[in-house]
């Protein structure tokens, strides 16, 4: 999904490092792993770069991750951005804003476990392949119309899917580990995450309610926050990423 900030990155003249989650796509699979397992290996990363210091942008579920990072190393991350963020589930009394099939996955997750695992293994054939043209349409009729109108553009409909194909590819316990950290507490709070935060939430995202966003905001120290209306969850970050990169940049 970095592809979607390529325009923009060159236009600002910022250098986009994307790396994969473990036992996502092609990185090496951690059994049992934890979100604050992921910090020191963004250090290991930004060592090896030679990066002293870096910013940090998170669509969608990479939130809890670029949360954790800003938590564990404020000396080295110096801002973070929040497009479309996942919330922290674990904190939450109530579930209604988010998706249903989150919802749905949580109350397996909480009453049949195994039989959300044979679901898992039983998507992977269908969610490993490419979507074919003739199904598209099908695909965006899910979808709320202002993200289906962006993604019937084949460049962004390909940069977010792929994405999920080489997903589901790697490794299926790779993606039932991730979707596990979503629903555990991240370990931290989110009113000890003291560098700047810049949030982005579409009023119109189905996945993540810009309302539970709002909750967030309240708790973040440092923190600014952009509610974009006419936005959805895809198209948000897909139609304002050179105005998010811009204010990154300088926070």
């Amino acid at each position: 999904m970095a592809q979607l900030t390529n325009d923009a990155a060159r236009d600002l003249c910022i250098h986009i490092i994307s790396p994969d989650r473990p036992g996502i796509s092609g990185s090496s699979f951690q059994p049992n792993r934890r979100l604050l397992e992921w910090p020191p290996i963004v250090a290991q990363l930004a060592d090896h770069l030679g990066l002293a210091e870096f910013r940090m942008l998170a669509i969608s579920g990479g939130a809890p991750y670029a949360y954790s990072a800003a938590w564990a190393m404020p000396e080295r991350v110096r801002a973070i951005a929040i497009v479309s963020g996942a919330p922290p589930i674990a904190d939450l009394a109530d579930h209604s804003g988010l998706l249903r099939l989150y919802r749905w996955m949580l109350k397996l997750r909480r009453t049949s476990p195994e039989l959300l695992r044979i679901l898992f293994h039983v998507a992977r054939p269908f969610a490993a392949r490419r979507i074919p043209i003739r199904f598209r349409p099908l695909i965006l009729k899910f979808l709320h119309p202002y993200d289906a109108a962006v993604l019937r553009d084949n460049a962004a409909f390909e940069a977010c899917f792929e994405s999920a194909r080489r997903a589901w590819r790697g490794s299926v316990e790779g993606i039932m580990i991730d979707a596990q950290v979503y629903a555990e507490p991240w370990g931290f709070r989110l009113e000890d995450v003291n560098v700047p935060v810049r949030l982005w939430h579409g009023k119109q995202d189905r996945a993540f309610s810009f309302r539970l966003t709002k909750e967030i905001e309240k708790r973040l120290p440092n923190c600014e926050a952009r509610y974009i209306n006419g936005a959805g969850h895809y198209s948000l970050p897909i139609r304002h990423m050179r105005e998010i990169l811009a204010d990154l940049i300088v926070a």
